[in-house]
């Protein structure tokens, strides 16, 4: 497949051809760097891995030219980083046994401003080859810019594909803001107990990153038992681990409705909530 970026990595680890490691997806992530997809879309990945007709395929959209680095990883210039990320990526397809994992190798600028439409037209071109079932995004309230952008870049993407390729159900998940605030019954809950060997195997693969500065094996596994702990407070706990979700399958089935006024509804029945609670117990 050609992409807008010739330096684009596509890994498939059982070393079949791209097409058909994309043709047999049945649920894909699209995240903005190396690890989001581990952290973000682990959902998906257990719920593939060890099966024969579940596939899990991963799309990260930036070259990892920004993660932060300390420790050995100090004095890596950014060329190294975008090596070793991209590395680290394809060692974690290899353990959450991937259909496939595709780096295009955007920088962060380009997916906000200057390359929006090529990202999308990268975008259209995967998904119409995997015609998922399950589709795992980031929530377009997360606090991280580009994971935002990413957001967009791929709503605008499945709203371009006819309606019988467009998937069951799109995600959007946590990475830089939690989902906690949203009203239980608009939560989609994500269990993620099974496999917590492989969710963390996986993103303990992403050295750079977690001996160089950020936990995120610890944060990753803490929220998701945060998120099963505090879900009820009234019953027990049905799972040890669980992600949220915010539902965006409204958002591709009626490309009519604007993402502001969706995730606005969300905050305002939030907000809501709050208010009411306060002044029925003031």
């Amino acid at each position: 497949m050609e992409f807008y970026h010739d330096t684009a990595d596509a890994y498939v680890p059982d070393g079949i051809d791209v097409k058909s490691a994309l043709e047999r997806t049945t649920h894909l992530s699209i995240t903005a760097h190396q690890d989001d997809t581990e952290i973000g879309a682990i959902h998906g990945i257990i719920t593939c891995f060890g099966q024969k007709d579940k596939w899990f395929t991963g799309v990260t959209m930036t070259n990892g030219a920004g993660s932060p680095r300390a420790g050995i990883y100090g004095d890596y210039s950014d060329e190294d980083m975008i090596k070793v990320r991209q590395v680290e990526q394809r060692k974690a397809a290899v353990i959450g046994e991937y259909s496939a994992h595709l780096q295009l190798g955007y920088i962060s600028s380009e997916l906000k401003e200057s390359c929006k439409q090529q990202a999308v037209s990268d975008l259209v071109s995967i998904l119409e080859e995997a015609c998922p079932e399950f589709v795992y995004l980031h929530n377009p309230a997360d606090k991280h810019e580009t994971h935002v952008a990413v957001s967009l870049r791929a709503i605008a993407a499945l709203r371009q594909l006819p309606e019988d390729k467009r998937p069951k159900k799109v995600y959007g998940c946590e990475v830089w803001r939690d989902l906690d605030w949203m009203m239980d019954d608009e939560k989609q809950v994500l269990p993620v107990s099974d496999d917590n060997n492989i969710a963390a195997a996986l993103i303990s693969v992403f050295d750079s990153q977690v001996a160089g500065g950020k936990r995120y094996d610890l944060a990753s596994a803490g929220r998701r038992l945060a998120n099963a702990t505090y879900f009820a407070s009234h019953d027990t706990d049905d799972f040890d681990g669980i992600n949220y979700a915010m539902d965006l399958t409204p958002l591709i089935e009626d490309s009519s409705l604007s993402v502001v006024e969706y995730v606005d509804g969300a905050i305002e029945r939030f907000k809501s909530d709050v208010n009411e609670k306060i002044s029925k117990l003031s």
